[in-house]
């Protein structure tokens, strides 16, 4: 996977979940230093562009990919991204040993209902076109 030279992480998520781009959205917002690089696993030749990847596995659970290469899932990506753009101390309770497993068992809850969640909070499922405005990118 190639990288530009600021990007620190890149996060492959589900682009047609309601729940998954309003986050993706709010770290775009927030990532002025363009540190983070956001990829749909959905998109038109992601396959192609990222072939170390199998979309129905992070389908399944967040993954992100560190600059050295490094592959990181689930809530680690979630602490790294929000650390990246400033915002540490709103994630920083999910590193605590004592919340740590429970973070990621509802974590884990949340990525397999997340389609029933999204519908109850937003009213739609899945959305057909979730676009993400980057700024000045």
């Amino acid at each position: 996977m190639t990288q530009s030279s600021s990007t620190e992480l890149t996060i492959f998520y589900d682009g047609g979940c309601p729940l998954c781009v309003s986050e993706m959205r709010q770290l775009a917002r927030r990532d002025r230093a363009h540190r983070i690089d956001l990829q749909d696993i959905h998109a038109a030749g992601f396959a192609q562009r990222f072939p170390a990847i199998d979309p129905e596995r992070a389908d399944r659970i967040l993954h992100g990919q560190l600059a050295n290469g490094a592959m990181i899932y689930a809530l680690d990506v979630t602490y790294e991204a929000w650390a990246l753009v400033g915002k540490r101390h709103w994630v920083a309770i999910l590193h605590w040993p004592v919340v740590r497993p429970v973070a990621h068992w509802v974590y884990l809850f949340f990525a397999r209902h997340r389609g029933r969640i999204a519908k109850i909070v937003t009213g739609s499922e899945r959305c057909e076109i979730c676009d993400i405005q980057r700024g000045d990118r």
